[in-house]
C-alpha cells in the first residue's frame, strides 16, 4: 500500500535540535523535507551548517521572509522561547491547516501568568495558547490526535513528568525532590562561558536551584498535585539527561511496579526497569525514556529516569507527536521496521 508523503518544514533549522529533526525527516518514511529555514545561515547548505548531514540531505537554508508556510503539511518549529512566538501566531492567521509542531515553550504552559514569571516575557496570544495541545504523547495521545497545534515539552519535564505521573495518577500528598543532570547539548550551539566544555568538563554546576523554567510544566501534567523541589545541573557529558526524584508520601505497601507498568503497557518509547535506576549510557543517542525505581520498607521511593535531551527530550518526541496528529503508527521514521521474509 502507498504511503502518503508530507512535505515538512523546519523554521530555525542552525541549532542542535533542528539537526536532529532534519536527519529524522529525512529518513522518515511518510515525511518529504521541503524547507529548513534560518535567520543567520540563510543560503548556506544544511549540510554546511550541519557537517554530520553530508550525504544525508541536499538542501539549502532558506530566509523565513521567503518562505510560504502552505507549501507544507507539517511545519517544526526551534525558535527560542518568547521571541518567535509571534511568527507561529502569524502563520496560523494566514489560515495554515497543516500540523505545526513547536519546540520552544511558548505554548506549552496552562497558565498564561506563567509566562512573565517564568520565562520574562507577557505572552500576547492567549487564544492561540488555548489552541496548543500539550504534546506529551504518554500522557495526552488522544489530545494529539485530534489536534493540529502541538506544543512540544521541555526536556527536563519529559523525565520528571513521566517518572510522578504514574504514581500522581493514584495517589495524593506526595512530595518530590529531584536532582537531574543535563549534558552540554542542552545548553544549545551558541557557547557561554557557563556551558564552554573546557569549564564543563570534569565539572557538575547546580544551577536555578527550586527555580527552573520547566516546574510549571511538569506540575500541570499531574492528576494529583504535588510538592516539588528541582535542582538542574550542567554535567560533564554531550548527550542526556539523567536524574532521580525520591518521593514521600507513598503508603507502605504500595506496588510500584503496578502502577508504571499500568501506566505505560502501550508505550513504545518508555522502557521500564523493576528494582533498579537506568543507567544514561542505555538511552542516549536514543527515542526512549528509560525509568526505573527502588522501594525502602518505610514507603520512600527513589525514581529514575534516562533520556536524550535532544531526541526523547526534543526531535523524537516532535516526530512522535506529528506521527500521531497525522495518524501513522507514532514509532514510524523513530524505529526499525522489520519486514519478515518467507523461507522457501
Amino acid at each position: 500500500m502507498a504511503t502518503t508523503v508530507r512535505r515538512v518544514g523546519i523554521l530555525h533549522g542552525a541549532g542542535y535540535v533542528a539537526r536532529e529533526l532534519i536527519r529524522l525527516v529525512a529518513a522518515h518514511p511518510g515525511m518529504d523535507l521541503d524547507t529548513v529555514t534560518s535567520v543567520s545561515r540563510a543560503g548556506q547548505p544544511a549540510s554546511e551548517v550541519h557537517p554530520t548531514l553530508r550525504g544525508v540531505i541536499d538542501i539549502n537554508l532558506a530566509n523565513p521572509a521567503d518562505f510560504d508556510p502552505n507549501t507544507v503539511d507539517v511545519l517544526f518549529s526551534c525558535g527560542h522561547h518568547g521571541p518567535h512566538y509571534d511568527e507561529i501566531v502569524s502563520i496560523d492567521a494566514s489560515g495554515f491547516e497543516g500540523v505545526i509542531v513547536d519546540l520552544s515553550a511558548n505554548f506549552r504552559l496552562n497558565d498564561i501568568a506563567a509566562y512573565p514569571a517564568y520565562y520574562g516575557f507577557e505572552h500576547a496570544a492567549p487564544e492561540l495558547l488555548d489552541r496548543f495541545t500539550y504534546g506529551l504523547t504518554e500522557r495526552n495521545r488522544d489530545a494529539i490526535a485530534s489536534s493540529t497545534r502541538i506544543a512540544n515539552p521541555g526536556c527536563f519535564a519529559t523525565g520528571i513528568a513521566l517518572s510522578l505521573a504514574p504514581l500522581a495518577q493514584e495517589l495524593s500528598g506526595l512530595s518530590a525532590h529531584v536532582v537531574a543532570l543535563t549534558g552540554a547539548s542542552g545548553s544549545g550551539a551558541t557557547a557561554r562561558q557557563t556551558t564552554h566544555f573546557p569549564d564543563r568538563d570534569g565539572n557538575v554546576r547546580a544551577y536555578n536551584v527550586w527555580k527552573h523554567r520547566h516546574t510549571p510544566e511538569i506540575l500541570q501534567c499531574l492528576a494529583h498535585p504535588v510538592s516539588l523541589s528541582f535542582v538542574p545541573a550542567s554535567g560533564p557529558w554531550t548527550y542526556g539527561i539523567w536524574g532521580v526524584l525520591t518521593i514521600d508520601g507513598v503508603p507502605k505497601g504500595t506496588d510500584i511496579g503496578a502502577l508504571f507498568e499500568n501506566a505505560y503497557a502501550d508505550c513504545q518509547f518508555v522502557r521500564l526497569t523493576h528494582d533498579a535506576l537506568p543507567e544514561l549510557g542505555h538511552a542516549a543517542r536514543s527515542p526512549f525514556c528509560d525509568i526505573g525505581w527502588m522501594t525502602r520498607p518505610d514507603g520512600l521511593v527513589a525514581v529514575g529516569f534516562a533520556l536524550d535531551n535532544l531526541l526523547k527530550g526534543a526531535a523524537s518526541a516532535a516526530i512522535q507527536n506529528a506521527n500521531v496528529a497525522l495518524g501513522l503508527d507514532e514509532a514510524t521514521g523513530l524505529l526499525p521496521t522489520v519486514r519478515a521474509t518467507a523461507l522457501s
